[in-house]
């Protein structure tokens, strides 16, 4: 059986070392304090007694109103200064964004900042079951969210170098202070800020969250990618940012004895032990998101020898693990591996921590050996094998051969 992740508490914080519960105490008051902040000004938005508008419809994803592959001119056009006003309306005022939103409508006054309270299921069995459901993910790095703003707003402020810009600028150095507010004193990030409890408390590396932050953040330090307009002082400490998530990854990779492994959907924030998220999502080693963690790693300039190490047992635990002859499908009973011949290679997207088997979860929070054996609902919404992982092999015989 599953088992939910545990949030950060000042409970949990009490039972650490005299010298470093101050950081951990602080980052959690200033997290709840934040969460004050955010629901006041949203509050301040309408006249008393005045009935908010609904929320904007939700969609999937949000990031295909905000290409990052245009070509540079296009940015200066009409419709993708549009975009950019509308990105910033939906700002939260902690600097973060949700997610799932429709990038070309501008936030009315007083209309939430997230949308999805109307589908989320109130059910305690659920660990996906927010607190409060109309103030959830308000400030994410789920989806893709808050980076993908970042770097939008910073290649439409590229070609906007005069007053016109400065709005856009802005609001990717409100951006910056998020991402900085928001990182653990350990260097990880949880899933959303402020913290809202559960397994979205946790260190996440789903949706590349810790690397998509550290990355931006590199850019930020650097001043490339349009990031050029941060002050110096911010560029230090993003510097500092991208140094301790470079860390506190390496420090997450599982081991077996003295044998690297590869890396947890999550870690809990302060052990970094793998841990849970939703029903179907048992602590495990996650050959995606070990896979993301690996580009990432690979894309380091002037690797350390412990980034390369790290990087050499992931590998190997791949290549240890991946399947040929099998084939993740549709058939007339729903999605099922089956037998096929020349197919492959393929990945479990879990395994277990303990036995290095393949697993697979269901929504009643049972865990199973065989992803044939869970609900037909389960098979076909997620993808249990995967073979995306063959990227970091691939981009590992050129990083090799550069890092001998």
């Amino acid at each position: 059986m599953n088992t939910p992740a545990l949030g950060l508490t000042f409970d949990r914080i009490g039972a650490l070392p005299d010298d470093e519960r101050p950081a951990w105490q602080a980052y959690l008051e200033r997290s709840q304090a934040q969460m004050k902040a955010d629901r006041a000004a949203l509050a301040a938005e309408l006249p008393a007694g005045a009935t908010p508008p609904p929320p904007p419809l939700a969609i999937r994803g949000n990031s295909s109103h905000m290409p990052l592959d245009r070509p540079a001119e296009w940015y200066a056009g009409a419709e993708a200064r549009a975009v950019a006003d509308a990105v910033v309306s939906f700002q939260t005022p902690a600097g973060g964004w949700s997610k799932n939103q429709d990038r070309s409508i501008v936030r009315l006054p007083g209309q939430r900042f997230s949308n999805d309270a109307e589908t989320m299921e109130q059910n305690p069995a659920n660990f996906d079951a927010p607190a409060d459901r109309f103030w959830t993910f308000v400030g994410t790095l789920d989806n893709d969210s808050t980076w993908t703003e970042m770097r939008y707003l910073a290649k439409v402020a590229a070609k906007a170098p005069g007053p016109e810009g400065d709005a856009w600028r802005a609001s990717v150095i409100r951006g910056v202070h998020y991402l900085l507010n928001a990182q653990y004193p350990n260097g990880g990030w949880p899933q959303n800020w402020p913290l809202e409890g559960g397994f979205h408390d946790s260190i996440t590396f789903n949706d590349n969250a810790v690397a998509n932050a550290a990355m931006v953040l590199r850019d930020v330090a650097q001043g490339t990618e349009g990031f050029d307009f941060v002050p110096a002082n911010l560029e230090a400490r993003a510097a500092e940012a991208v140094k301790k998530a470079i860390d506190v990854t390496l420090a997450a990779q599982v081991r077996k004895g003295d044998q690297l492994q590869g890396w947890p959907q999550q870690v809990e924030p302060m052990r970094l032990v793998p841990t849970s998220a939703r029903n179907y999502e048992p602590r495990s080693i996650a050959s995606g998101e070990t896979t993301d963690v690996l580009e990432f790693l690979m894309a380091e300039p002037n690797p350390s020898p412990e980034v390369k190490t790290a990087i050499r047992g992931a590998v190997a635990w791949l290549e240890s693990v991946r399947v040929y002859d099998k084939s993740f499908e549709m058939t007339d009973d729903g999605r099922k591996l089956i037998d096929k011949p020349g197919a492959g290679p393929i990945w479990s997207r879990n395994y277990d921590l303990v036995t290095g088997q393949p697993i697979f979860g269901d929504k009643d929070q049972t865990i199973h050996d065989d992803v044939n054996g869970i609900s037909i609902g389960r098979r076909n919404g997620y993808s249990w094998w995967i073979g995306s992982p063959q990227r970091a092999l691939d981009a590992y015989a050129a990083w090799s051969a550069a890092n001998p």
